[in-house]
Parts: C-alpha cells; sequence; structure tokens
C-alpha cells in the first residue's frame, strides 16, 4: 500500500494534480495561492504562481497591474520613476515635470547635462555666445539684455577701452578727463609713476603726481618758499603778484593769522592793523 501523498494544508490528495513545495511540504495550487501569493498594490487581487510579479520598494504587482499612472504603458521594462506615490513612465514625467531648454524649447531629459541661470535652464550644448555661437559651458559670461556673451567676445564687442593702450577694459580703471584708463596706464607725466592710489593734478591735457607738478609749476609760497599745490594744506591767499599759503597769511611782526582780517602791505611783508599803526 501506497503511503498518502496530501497537500498539506486542505489535505487532499496530490496524485495526479500539480502541487508546489513550499516550507517543506507540498501545497495544492489553490492552496498554495491562498497562503503564500502577495497581492497585487495596484487592483488589490492575488498574484498567483503562474503571474508574473514585479516588486518596487516591497510593493507586488501583477505584470500587466505595473504601469504608468499618466499614459497607462506597462514599466514591466521601461524606465520610470515615482511621482506623489503614483508610478509614472520617462517620458509623462519629462513632459509634465521636466524643464524644458529655453533655446530649443525640448525637454531637458533626468541625468543630461543642463545649465541655469536665473530661472532660466539650457542644453549645455545650446547655451552658446550670441556672437561666436560657441558653447559657453563652464566660462565666465556677461549677460545683456537678454543675450549671453563669452568674455573675449564681450570685451571685443562691448568693453571700453583704455585711452592710452586701446586694450579692453575688463575690471575697474580710472577715470580722466571722461575717458577710461587701466589703472598701470593712468601714468604721471614726469615720473611715470601710477596716480590711481594717490592724489594727482593737471596741467593743460597732462596728469601729473604732485611732486612732479610742483616743481614744475606751482606757485611758491610767499612766506616759506614752498610749492602752493591745492593738496595737503589746502586753501591759499593771493594778493598782487603773490600767494601764501593760508596758515602762512600771518602778520610780519607778531605772527598773528590774517586770513579774514584786514592787513598792509609794507614793502616784502605784510602786517596786522596794529602793528601798522605802532
Amino acid at each position: 500500500m501506497s503511503e498518502p501523498f496530501d497537500c498539506a494544508k486542505c489535505k487532499e490528495t496530490l496524485y495526479g494534480r500539480k502541487y508546489i513545495q513550499a516550507e517543506g511540504s507540498p501545497h495544492c495550487i489553490p492552496c498554495y495561492d491562498r497562503l503564500y501569493a502577495n497581492t497585487c498594490q495596484e487592483c488589490k487581487e492575488l498574484i498567483g504562481h503562474n503571474s508574473r510579479e514585479l516588486v518596487y520598494e516591497d510593493q507586488h504587482y501583477h505584470e500587466q497591474c505595473f504601469r504608468c499612472m499618466r499614459c497607462g504603458r506597462s514599466l514591466a521594462d521601461e524606465p520610470f520613476t515615482c511621482q506623489e506615490e503614483a508610478l509614472v513612465c520617462n517620458d509623462c514625467y519629462c513632459n509634465e515635470f521636466s524643464s524644458k531648454c529655453v533655446a530649443c524649447d525640448k525637454t531637458i531629459m533626468p541625468g543630461s547635462r543642463k545649465l541655469e541661470y536665473g530661472d532660466t535652464v539650457w542644453h549645455e550644448e545650446c547655451f552658446v555666445c550670441r556672437v561666436c555661437e560657441q558653447p559657453i559651458g563652464a566660462q565666465a559670461f556677461i549677460p545683456d539684455k537678454g543675450d549671453y556673451y563669452c568674455m573675449p567676445c564681450y570685451e571685443g564687442k562691448f568693453a571700453p577701452r583704455c585711452s592710452h593702450c586701446k586694450q579692453p577694459l575688463t575690471q575697474g580703471g580710472v577715470t580722466y578727463r571722461n575717458e577710461p584708463w587701466h589703472k598701470e596706464c593712468f601714468l604721471c607725466t614726469g615720473c611715470k609713476s601710477p596716480l590711481a592710489s594717490q592724489p594727482f593734478t593737471s596741467q593743460g591735457e597732462d596728469p601729473y603726481c604732485v611732486k612732479c607738478f610742483s616743481s614744475l609749476y606751482a606757485q611758491q609760497c610767499a612766506a616759506c618758499s614752498k610749492p602752493i599745490t591745492g593738496f595737503g594744506e589746502g586753501k591759499y591767499i593771493s594778493f598782487e603778484e603773490r600767494q601764501w599759503h593760508q596758515p602762512c597769511f600771518k602778520c610780519s611782526q607778531c605772527s598773528v593769522s590774517l586770513v579774514g582780517a584786514g592787513f598792509f602791505p609794507n614793502g616784502e611783508r605784510i602786517v596786522c592793523k596794529d602793528c601798522n599803526e605802532k
């Protein structure tokens, strides 16, 4: 007499029937499905032993139920993503959520290289210089009235040019007589020292440092014989053919300041009213 060969769950004989071994015991197909089959996340039905089962983030699906929630296409062999707990194919996701290139108006696919500036997005190959039409990539660029320029093209087209060397100014320079200069080009006419970081004045069209201007052109103070430059001691007093630094304009006898007061010339000297009356 043969030993019984029964389903471990329902105890019905398995002779002549299909069965599945599970946990060391044979099970008839109906019992196996009830005990071990997963429930489809989409249709809530059991996924039978003879159905293709797909798993995503610990959730189980029939093959036909694993589809895009927008267009309904199967995702079994398609790239997809999850948007707000809904499965979406790559095309639907891109059409709905991905940015569009402002240059070509095509979708920028996830994972592709892109460039962003402000609120605008480009494919890397679409972000080109307005003049040379070459991709700018990671280079420095200048935005101007809705267009974008690589540095060499912008300098050639828009940048002011130094009055001395005629080359573009790409950084801060010096303005002299309403004309731009590189700092390194703006030099004293006399000694050729840079004037950008020191006081300077001019004679005619030419700029001079204080030292050169003083030695070449400045009037001398009638009291101290030093040049009157307009720098440092600042204001000066002029009388007939003579000039004085303001602090030097004082009585030759008592040394009281004559700035804003009456005075009397006495040959090469000037005196206050009191000394004049003595």
